[in-house]
């Protein structure tokens, strides 16, 4: 297939909020250009790619599955996604393989949350978007809107998502002249200018949709603007801009005339589109669906248009189906978009070179003397450039990305060839793979693939340049069988070139969820796809008899490899962890292993809801205690049972807006303190990607701005001089980070003992102790570090020449102070569940050996186990002394319901302990939308219990926001007046909810929990006895 092919195909996804019409789109589409596949009467009905009965029978889509149609000389792989949040994940698929994306907006609706997630995906990838404004029929009969009413609705919905598209250029915007001022690459300015040139969607450039897919029709301006072209004696070019906003048509002069120009001709001058495009709409339907409508102005189009409607369908009882054979006749859905899609979307080769900077960002490196990376470095960018180009020779480098690995029947495979010869698709037995095979859900970036072709597996991890190392992230595998996927049918194909999407068999033991295909190992991976969530719901399984164990095991297996976001994990009391998404990704899941993959009956327990702890206290609370904090006189201290290390501890908490730029950074830091971050501070690697400015100065400007803006917050409470202390106090804390925490990237930071820190004045024996300095690891690899600052240490540094013994012995314990900081971290004191938000300060005091105990061995063990333990045992204790509580995870709630039933959705949102934030009325319909905050602990089983509440008329929609700490204390005991007035005394004041969050997770970990056993004993004693 040459370059003349490759640029007659078109890769486009179908994305929208739930139940907007994206699978009733595809089917009209799949009716007309499907190759016979779907009857144009079943079209809307069948829902053709929903081809899973899970998804026939809720009604909504759980995959993204692709289909190839033919449209005049194009190909066009067309792939449906889910709208549901709990399978965004299947939306990152589908972005990743397409060229374009059709968003899709319900025009009674409107944008919602879901399609604020679509629109990110599409930037992300940077996919070319088309608009399409979906149910322009419920404008005129269920709202019963007039023409200029349902005109300002559509232009609001435009105006709606060009504000959407537009903050995230302004945001790239921003981000770019962030690394500019931090002293990046200066190349960014030229897209800076090219980005912010005009809004993206407008209608008369040809890439907004107005449809209605139920019925079958669609149209862009364009198709009216011919039409009245020749019948005004108009140019099409300038009907064009006038069929949208505010021109109007002056009768008179026959001009296209601004506001102005219309007085004196019209009372009530309206648009041109509402007067040429939205009042003949109105008409046909009021003509078709109203009893007293003129049946002439159906005859009228019929004739005008020369409409070939067979007798019966016009003959009809039902005005419904005679207004169908009308209108997607006049104006065929099917043509209307994928015109659009072949004018607006482009071709692989010009999507390729605008998207390789996200697909494979460009590198530096760093050239060795030997010549053997100079050599790779050449075929890695001769691979990139023929990526850039999709160069579809058979020459060509083959490159190919696999997003994702679906599982299908070995039944359902085909058994003949492209030219009718047997394939031996018979299952393996191999894995346990005996009835499912798995395929390869792929797109070819490069070259040519066929089947029996040798490839090597890249992961995302694998670096070209460092050869044997990167072994376990490379293997070479031989491609089965090709197919051409037409949704649940498979086409087999001998070959395929660049910018064709395609299911590739015989992967199935080589990827587990997605990899990069290359037919070079000198190739670098494609960046990783971007995730809108993360699975947060966690549940434990086990088989209902305990000799299945083998069968779930391999059932977990596969299920890991079908689907691209369930994680499988072993707790650490051995259980097997299913994490999902939602309810109903958890549900299908649980299915998908009952019915399809271990095939045994399973017990799963409820939901494993992860929290986290820290301690109350505000920023400037930091104030009043920071002479505390230098002088030492609050501290917890730890001593080691051998009594030659002392561990000082204090504990303060971090402010709200750093604590979430580092726990949203924790993969950047993660290669910024591996040192995969480039040559900077010292710190130097073989490469770095080149992505959107230097990470390092970007995350270091994160990190300034969250500061500045805590005490920005704190400038109305605090006088000037003391805001400016607080913020000279955090920079100083900035340039003393030890370490993060917990695994090396999380919210909390280890700092090293203050640089006047003296010695121990209470040391018991009278022996001199030495102070272990940590080092600043994490401020020089975040360039924190001044030059001022690296003096004074080196300073310090010199004076340990002294002694050289005890600071040797000193030196070596420093990776057990970091660790038993990682472990306190992992786990904090109420439930064992990881610490957050907070700043530990260590201190830790040696003393030197004495001679008598030198040489004998230690009879508690390594020391620095025991020094670990202690650093451990004294942040515990830090945190337990500072007012602990426990911090729970909180769903962003979207929900929709008609006036009659807010009523019985307020009693639900009680319920649940649900915050809400704002509710407004949708203009022009019933409906109020309410957002609101819900904890996660208290999610499961909210949509059925709302649906039950509200007949089924409300909908929710919960995304993971924030963390959110709860104000009560745990270890509350009433001692003032009021209190034991309120609460009573010690003895009978029940749990308070952070008390029984705490205990049931201490129970289900198997932790002690104090608690009365015997609640009432004298109302026990006198039960009367049954004999």
């Amino acid at each position: 297939m040459g370059e003349a092919a490759c640029r007659q195909i078109r890769n486009i996804c179908i994305l929208a909020h739930v139940d907007h019409g994206k699978t009733t789109l595809a089917d009209h589409l799949i009716a007309a250009c499907g190759g016979g596949v779907l009857h144009p009467k079943l079209a809307g009905r069948l829902r053709f790619m929903d081809y899973l009965d899970e998804e026939q029978r809720r009604a909504i889509t759980m995959k993204s599955s692709s289909i190839a149609l033919r449209y005049k000389d194009f190909s066009i792989n067309l792939i449906d996604s889910p709208g549901h949040m709990d399978f965004c994940s299947e939306v990152s698929t589908a972005a990743r393989l397409s060229d374009g994306a059709l968003i899709l907006v319900d025009a009674v609706e409107g944008v919602h949350i879901q399609t604020h997630a679509v629109l990110r995906q599409a930037w992300v990838e940077k996919l070319t978007p088309c608009l399409v404004l979906n149910k322009i029929d419920r404008l005129i009969t269920e709202l019963k809107l007039s023409p200029m009413e349902a005109y300002n609705r559509l232009q609001r919905i435009v105006h709606e998502v060009n504000g959407i598209v537009s903050a995230y250029k302004s945001e790239k915007y921003l981000s770019d002249v962030d690394s500019l001022l931090a002293g990046a690459a200066g190349e960014v300015e030229q897209e800076l200018v090219e980005d912010d040139e005009e809004v993206m969607f407008q209608p008369q450039k040809g890439n907004v949709a107005f449809v209605c897919a139920l019925d079958g029709w669609g149209f862009c301006l364009s198709q009216f603007a011919e039409f009245y072209a020749s019948k005004l004696g108009a140019s099409t070019t300038a009907l064009l801009k006038g069929l949208w906003g505010p021109r109007y048509y002056n009768t008179k002069t026959m001009m296209i005339v601004g506001k102005k120009g219309t007085e004196g001709v019209s009372k009530d001058p309206q648009p041109m589109f509402v007067q040429f495009v939205l009042r003949p709409l109105w008409q046909v339907y009021q003509a078709a669906l109203e009893e007293d409508g003129d049946k002439r102005m159906l005859d009228k189009v019929i004739k005008t248009f020369n409409l070939s409607i067979p007798p019966r369908e016009l003959q009809n009882k039902d005005p419904r189906v005679v207004l169908q054979a009308v209108m997607s006749r006049w104006l065929p859905l099917s043509d209307s978009i994928l015109s659009m899609v072949v004018n607006c979307v482009p071709d692989p080769g010009s999507a390729q070179s605008a998207r390789i900077s996200r697909l494979l960002p460009k590198r530096e490196f760093m050239v060795d003397d030997t010549g053997l990376s100079s050599d790779v470095i050449a075929e890695a960018e001769h691979v990139r450039k023929c990526v850039e180009a999709c160069d579809s020779t058979s020459d060509a480098p083959c490159v190919a990305f696999v997003s994702k690995m679906f599982a299908v029947p070995y039944k359902m495979l085909p058994q003949r060839g492209p030219n009718r010869e047997a394939l031996n698709n018979q299952p393996t037995g191999e894995g346990g793979e005996s009835e499912e095979c798995f395929l390869a859900f792929a797109r070819i970036f490069s070259g040519v693939l066929h089947s029996g072709q040798k490839v090597f597996v890249l992961s995302a991890l694998y670096d070209p340049l460092k050869g044997e190392s990167m072994q376990r992230h490379v293997q070479e595998a031989e491609l089965g069988h090709l197919y051409l996927m037409m949704g649940q049918g498979l086409k087999p194909v001998f070959s395929a070139s660049a910018g064709n999407v395609v299911a590739i068999q015989g992967l199935g033991q080589h990827i587990l969820k997605s990899a990069t295909l290359s037919s070079t190992r000198n190739c670098w991976p494609f960046s990783s796809m971007m995730f809108q969530v993360a699975p947060t719901l966690r549940v434990a399984i086990e088989p209902s008899d305990p000799a299945d164990m083998g069968a779930l095991m391999r059932g977990l297996r596969l299920l890991n490899r079908a689907d691209p976001f369930v994680e499988v994990t072993v707790s650490s009391r051995g259980e097997q962890v299913l994490s999902a998404a939602g309810e109903v990704h958890l549900e299908r899941c649980i299915k998908d292993l009952k019915e399809r993959f271990a095939k045994v009956s399973l017990e799963v327990s409820p939901p494993l809801v992860s929290y986290k702890e820290t301690i109350e206290g505000e920023g400037f609370a930091l104030l009043e205690n920071s002479k505390a904090l230098f002088s030492g006189t609050e501290h917890v201290e730890k001593t080691t049972p051998n009594g030659r290390c002392i561990i000082r501890i204090q504990v303060m908490k971090l402010p709200g807006a750093l604590t979430k730029v580092l726990e949203d950074s924790a993969d950047i830091l993660g290669d910024i303190i591996e040192g995969k971050s480039g040559k900077r501070n010292g710190s130097s690697s073989s490469n770095t990607p080149v992505d959107d400015g230097d990470s390092v100065a970007t995350l270091r400007k994160r990190i300034i701005d969250a500061i500045e803006s805590e005490v920005e917050s704190l400038s109305a409470q605090l006088d000037k001089e003391r805001a400016e202390k607080y913020r000279k106090l955090w920079y100083r804390f900035l340039q003393r980070i030890w370490s993060l925490g917990p695994r090396q990237v999380g919210p909390n930071i280890l700092l090293i003992p203050h640089l006047k820190a003296g010695n121990l004045d209470n040391s018991s024996q009278g022996q001199k102790n030495i102070l272990i300095r940590g080092s600043c690891d994490v401020s020089r690899r975040l360039g924190f570090l001044d030059v001022e600052t690296d003096d004074t240490i080196a300073v310090v540094e010199e004076s340990k020449e002294e002694t050289e013994s005890p600071y040797v012995e000193a030196e070596a314990l420093k990776s057990s102070i970091v660790s038993g900081f990682q472990l306190a971290t992992a786990a904090g004191p109420l439930c064992d569940e990881p610490l957050w938000g907070l700043a530990f300060l260590v201190e830790p005091y040696i003393f030197p050996d004495s001679s008598e105990t030198a040489h004998q061995p230690d009879q508690y063990g390594i020391f620095s186990g025991q020094v670990m333990t202690a650093v451990k045992e004294a942040c515990r204790a830090a945190v337990l002394q500072n007012k602990p509580r426990l911090v729970e995870a909180m769903y962003f709630c979207e929900l929709n319901t008609p006036t009659e039933y807010l009523g019985s959705m307020y009693a639900v949102l009680a319920r649940r302990r649900a915050r809400v934030l704002k509710e407004e009325m949708q203009e022009g319909s019933a409906l109020f939308t309410v957002h609101a905050y819900v904890p996660v602990a208290e999610s499961l089983g909210f949509a059925d219990e709302l649906r039950r509440w509200t007949s089924g008329a409300a909908s929710a929609l919960l995304v993971l926001s924030h963390w959110e700490a709860l104000s009560e204390d745990p270890f509350f005991v009433p001692k003032t007046e009021e209190e034991i007035e309120e609460f009573g005394d010690g003895s009978s004041v029940p749990p308070n909810l952070a008390r029984k969050l705490m205990n049931s997770v201490r129970r289900r970990k198997g932790l002690p929990v104090e608690e009365k056993v015997v609640q009432h004993a004298t109302k026990q004693r006198t039960l009367a006895r049954k004999v």
